[in-house]
């Protein structure tokens, strides 16, 4: 690992010029999200860091200082430092970011909702399973031609469906393209919206950027 690639990471090369940004729950790694990045492209790259924060000995990638009360300037920092190492990483890996789908699940998925609000020329494509509002912004990106697909259980303890959907809103108002569904699941994922997000994978063909 190069002093630029800052994040623990695992790297698969892919058969496909498709790469996969999985980005795990609390207390993953980059080890947890690889198989169902498999589950959902067999060809494509993946490219799975490990969060850099610590709860209780449980990886994050940005502090919070309650359930669902995120530590926002902490948020900012490392929104900013995945999204530079996600750019090194695709110069180091010779990786086409046009072809970049975000996938994360829980404190990952909120951190992709972040990169899209506060680095919105990364990403282009994002699954985000358990997704909640990282923070309200003073504006909204331009988020054109950004496709998402977001997945939030009916029973979800954690999230509740309301602040799900008003993320939802929020991409769709800076112009993203948004599929959002909800499951009767709790915070754990379902194979149902598996099969459903792979599903919407296939069919989302990313095209040069304007």
């Amino acid at each position: 690992m190069t002093n630029e690639l800052s994040f623990t990471h695992e790297f698969i090369p892919g058969r496909s010029e498709r790469t996969l940004l999985m980005l795990h729950g609390t207390g993953g790694d980059e080890h947890q999200l690889v198989p169902l990045g498999r589950e959902l492209d067999q060809a494509a790259a993946i490219l799975s860091p490990r969060g850099k924060v610590l709860e209780g000995g449980n990886p994050r990638f940005f502090r919070r200082l309650a359930e669902g009360v995120f530590d926002l300037e902490d948020l900012k920092v490392q929104t900013d430092a995945l999204a530079e190492f996600v750019r090194n990483a695709a110069r180091h890996y010779q990786l086409d970011l046009e072809q970049l789908v975000a996938v994360g699940y829980s404190n990952g998925a909120n951190i992709a909702a972040s990169i899209l609000l506060r680095q919105p020329d990364l990403l282009r494509a994002a699954i985000m399973l358990r997704a909640m509002v990282p923070f309200m912004p003073d504006a909204l990106p331009d988020l054109s031609g950004v496709v998402v697909w977001i997945a939030g259980g009916k029973q979800d303890m954690l999230i509740p469906r309301a602040n799900t959907e008003r993320l939802a809103e929020m991409l769709s108002e800076a112009g993203a393209e948004v599929t959002a569904q909800f499951f009767d699941a709790g915070h754990p994922l379902t194979n149902t919206e598996l099969v459903l997000a792979k599903r919407w994978l296939d069919a989302t063909a990313l095209p040069p950027a304007a």
